[in-house]
């Protein structure tokens, strides 16, 4: 079954959507043209995605690392990035019967009124398997702590999918009856209330309310987020090409040339990005729809969420000015911050996935959302250090069964992601399985059940309604 599932997973998320979405509209009744043609659109974007992503780190990982030599950072933590920590999580026994026995738990939360999300974001489940995962590890490869820990994640992931499911519909247009069931998305909603409610409670805050929108009002072609994205990419640019142009080793043509391109490649990157999330749309919405009808068919008219990718989002333009804001910050973060060793180069593209679930939440104030991001951020960078060396130990075991490259860590390095390594979830779940053991397991068995006990009323009083 291990190896059924890896091979299936080593489809890539292009191949192995559209087939499981073909399937999904076959499933609920679509014509199988139409039901292929939505597969394809989806594949198509996770291809997209993947291109712009290659853009992004192919182009700027070099540049990066010239600033980490040029300025001789020593941070011992390797970004491997996401696909090291998907590697990891689905090439082991936990993660090869991870996507049915979460879909088991999805039904018998439906079935008990615990939750109202019907998740289909199947190639997300990596992530409920990553932390599955490091527990297994980390419990001297007990099936039980690894799949304890994905099933508490996942189950904690669906309530808060409904509990936010409103507020994301209110925001986004055109996306009525939709939830987001993406664990590193979530994790970022407790900072988006806390901060949002402090940064309210500060006199004359509310004068700092600039959308995306705002931006181009006030500061016209310049606050456009093509605009912004290359203005930041040659920042990035000159701070990498500077020392090179100081010692003579590159001329000023040459350093000019390496600027110019890095801040045109970044503002394809923001770009496109919204280009490729209507595929996406066009993709997920007609299934949407007719998983909709069918389920108001079988339960009778009764609400339910259809959790679904958050990369229908991504291409939001003040989730796209804030993300590439805070990459050069984030780089300048994780050399200051005191204790922290990892440097975050090939999970840059990863940043845009904090904010789907924040934007809802701050109305889409580029301020707000900033300074959530940053501090948000600012806690990721210190769990990735802490869970980097349990990552490292699930990373060399898997790529010493599997020679999966994705999965080896370089010699003298720990291996780390901001992908999912940086989440609250993930990290509060490692946490507490591995220092407090029994006793943090019984914390999180409380939280979840509370989480469940709290949403089943709120389903059983709306129901009433």
């Amino acid at each position: 079954m291990e190896q059924v599932f890896s091979y299936i997973i080593s489809l890539g998320a292009s191949v192995m959507m559209p087939i499981i979405f073909t399937i999904i509209g076959l499933c609920i009744g679509m014509k199988f043209g139409k039901a292929l043609k939505s597969g394809l659109y989806v594949g198509v974007g996770f291809v997209g995605l993947g291109v712009v992503t290659a853009l992004l780190t192919t182009n700027f990982n070099g540049p990066l690392d010239m600033i980490q030599k040029a300025y001789n950072l020593q941070l011992s933590v390797f970004d491997m990035g996401w696909p090291a920590a998907a590697s990891v999580a689905y090439n082991t026994a936990v993660g090869a019967l991870i996507i049915p026995i979460c879909l088991g738990i999805n039904l018998l939360m439906l079935l008990t009124k615990t939750t109202r999300t019907v998740n289909i974001d199947l190639w997300n489940y990596w992530h409920f398997a990553f932390i599955g995962a490091v527990a297994y590890f980390i419990s001297g490869q007990s099936l039980v702590w690894g799949y304890f820990a994905a099933i508490v994640c996942y189950i904690i992931t669906l309530v808060v999918a409904d509990m936010t499911a409103e507020k994301f519909q209110g925001y986004y247009e055109n996306l009525d009856g939709i939830s987001i069931p993406q664990p590193f998305c979530q994790s970022f909603v407790p900072f988006a209330i806390g901060i949002n409610w402090i940064l309210d409670k500060i006199p004359g805050f509310s004068k700092l309310d600039v959308d995306a929108e705002g931006l181009k009002k006030k500061f016209g072609v310049l606050g456009e987020p093509l605009v912004i994205g290359v203005i930041v990419g040659m920042i990035i640019g000159l701070a990498a090409n500077i020392k090179s142009l100081t010692d003579g080793t590159a001329t000023f043509g040459e350093v000019a040339k390496n600027v110019l391109f890095l801040g045109v490649t970044m503002g394809a990157v923001m770009e496109l990005i919204p280009r490729i999330t209507k595929l996406f749309i066009d993709g997920l919405m007609p299934i949407s729809e007719k998983t909709k009808e069918l389920v108001n068919q079988k339960w009778n008219g009764k609400k339910v969420y259809i959790g679904m990718s958050p990369a229908l989002v991504i291409g939001h333009p003040t989730t796209l000015v804030v993300s590439v804001l805070l990459i050069p910050v984030a780089i300048v973060i994780a050399v200051i911050l005191p204790g922290n060793q990892f440097l975050p180069l090939a999970s840059l593209a990863g940043m845009f996935y904090l904010f789907p679930l924040v934007l809802p939440f701050t109305k889409g104030n580029v301020v707000k959302t900033f300074l959530i991001g940053l501090i948000a951020l600012i806690f990721g960078l210190y769990f990735v250090t802490d869970m980097a060396p349990a990552f490292t130990q699930a990373a060399n075991s898997v790529f010493a069964a599997t020679q999966d490259k994705a999965a080896q860590v370089p010699e003298g390095f720990s291996a780390g992601a901001l992908d999912f390594a940086s989440s609250l979830y993930g990290y509060a779940i490692f946490a507490l399985t591995n220092y407090l053991k029994y006793i943090g397991a019984g914390i999180l068995v409380v939280i979840t059940v509370a989480l469940m006990y709290i949403n089943h009323k709120a389903i059983v009083k709306s129901e009433k309604n």
